[in-house]
């Protein structure tokens, strides 16, 4: 689908927008407040990630607002600098460091991931968010909704908090829980959806409205059922347009010449980069379309979206892959559903924030146990294992790695693990091996390929270690339109102890090089 029919999906793209908000919203507020920043400025990145970074995106599904990998560099940065204003600097020059990282072409690194990593990180979300939701859907969870580390800042970690979350969980919010998760699942059933009017309406929109119903009932006729209020939305007092320009906050250019502020620009630049390339390159997996998102042009895009975010007091954003999901699993088509999620959220800090309010938390984390449930099905590792084990080991690896540490950590074991593989893959096949035996001497053809970089330079070595003595040995590279610098020294230093070994070595189209110890 190209984007000159963007506009034929507004239908889809307003139905995803709604769901993608329900879920941003509470994720925007919650990881501002772990953050140790001011509510709004949450709310604030999200606006920015869906009005503006939609736009100057390339990515037609991703979607963009403040993401929980950055809560710790946050809270360490704010305290650090000592002041929100110094940290919001720091923000903006993050963001134009991500620009010229754009304009280097530095996004080309988001092409190196291999994909059994990025089925992993997926499926280790998926994982994360039905494992995390249990606790808020059961009503018992202090923590934000959209914490994805293993270990929380409330002591416990992933699994303990679900054992506590069972002895101390709330009777009405499991049953809103229980009932939203039902709404969603029939919702997807062929009868639903082959009524044209109902097929419109998001079944998780439904779901909230039930929820909320629900609870309202709970309050009225059976208090003792009726959701705390610290299960609930939470939303900073803004009456209008008037108060929300209040809440803004401005960078502090004093602390231009602070150097601590371009130590945590630089660091909030780099992570925030990779977590957007990875999410970017995850959500290309997920799109049915198949279409790729320019990265470079994301760079820039996040770049944009951070100055401003900076500019008027709001968090560091990336593109998120759990709000990302939920768009592509809501049916948004373009870079609109993104756009409709930031103008919600624009229009709830405005006009509707008595109403939100209402919406418990347990009918948000059944939309989040939905969309986990999606990226991890049992059938993406029953392919997976089929696919063999250079690719399964890395995808099962970087899903362990990242439950029990958090995303960047994970996927970085992932990635050694697949490059390993990848390692082994390009030892094997660097060169045709043909031997001929000749009376009591072997005659051996070692024809190159077309193709010999650096990660070929241990097989080749190895193989010429173990040739046989007293052989007759050609290495062809009449093939060959690249061998590389490493390759060609190794053939090199072998030329010169063949005779040693009683080889008799010829060189056919292997270009000479000058070795550094000066033979």
């Amino acid at each position: 689908m190209r984007e000159k029919g963007l506009f034929n999906t507004v239908g889809k793209d307003l139905s995803a927008g709604l769901v993608v908000f329900l879920v941003a919203l509470p994720l925007c507020l919650g990881i501002s407040l772990a953050s140790g920043a001011p509510l709004f400025s949450g709310l604030i990145a999200g606006i920015i990630g869906g009005l503006v970074v939609s736009w100057l995106s390339g990515s037609q599904l991703s979607v963009s607002g403040p993401a929980a990998g950055l809560t710790v560099i946050v809270l360490n940065g704010i305290t650090t600098l000592g002041a929100f204003d110094s940290f919001l600097l720091a923000v903006v020059i993050a963001g134009a460091i991500q620009v010229i990282l754009g304009y280097l072409k530095a996004g080309i690194i988001g092409l190196y991931f291999p994909s059994s990593v990025i089925k992993g990180m997926l499926a280790a979300i998926g994982l994360i968010l039905i494992l995390k939701q249990i606790p808020h859907f059961l009503g018992a969870d202090e923590d934000f909704l959209g914490d994805l580390n293993f270990l929380q800042s409330d002591g416990r970690n992933t699994f303990s908090e679900i054992g506590y979350a069972f002895s101390r969980f709330q009777i009405g919010s499991l049953i809103v829980g229980v009932v939203s998760l039902f709404i969603m699942i029939l919702w997807e059933r062929p009868f639903i959806q082959r009524i044209k009017a109902l097929k419109l309406v998001p079944g998780a929109l439904i779901a909230v409205l039930v929820a909320v119903g629900l609870n309202l009932l709970f309050q009225g006729s059976y208090p003792a059922l009726a959701i705390a209020s610290t299960h609930l939305v939470q939303l900073p007092d803004i009456s209008g347009p008037a108060s929300l320009l209040a809440e803004l906050r401005f960078p502090d250019w004093s602390a231009i010449s602070n150097p601590e502020v371009y130590v945590l620009a630089f660091t909030l630049a780099i992570v925030a980069s990779l977590e957007s390339l990875l999410s970017v390159e995850a959500v290309d997996k997920l799109d049915p379309h198949k279409r790729r998102t320019p990265t470079n042009r994301e760079l820039k895009a996040q770049g944009v979206g951070n100055m401003l975010s900076g500019l008027i007091g709001g968090i560091p954003l990336t593109a998120v892959i759990v709000r990302s999901s939920a768009n592509v699993n809501a049916g948004g088509e373009s870079k609109l559903a993104s756009f409709f999620h930031g103008i919600f959220l624009l229009l709830s800090v405005l006009f509707l924030t008595t109403v939100l309010r209402l919406v418990p938390l347990a009918a948000l984390a059944a939309v989040l146990l939905m969309v986990g449930f999606k990226l991890t099905k049992p059938m993406l590792y029953k392919t997976q294992w089929k696919l063999g084990l250079d690719q399964f080991l890395p995808f099962i690896i970087t899903i362990i790695a990242i439950l029990f540490t958090d995303l960047l950590k994970g996927i970085s074991i992932g990635l050694v693990v697949g490059v390993f593989y990848i390692l082994k893959a390009n030892y094997k096949s660097p060169y045709f091996y043909k031997k001929v035996k000749d009376g009591d001497q072997e005659k051996i053809h070692i024809k190159l390929s077309e193709n010999v970089t650096f990660l070929n330079k241990a097989s080749v070595a190895l193989t010429l270690d173990h040739l046989p003595e007293n052989s007759e040995v050609l290495i062809d590279g009449s093939q060959s339109t690249y061998i590389d610098y490493d390759v060609l020294e190794a053939i090199q230093n072998f030329k010169t102890v063949a005779h040693e070994r009683d080889i008799r070595l010829t060189l056919r189209d292997i270009p000479s090089v000058v070795s550094t110890n000066g033979h």
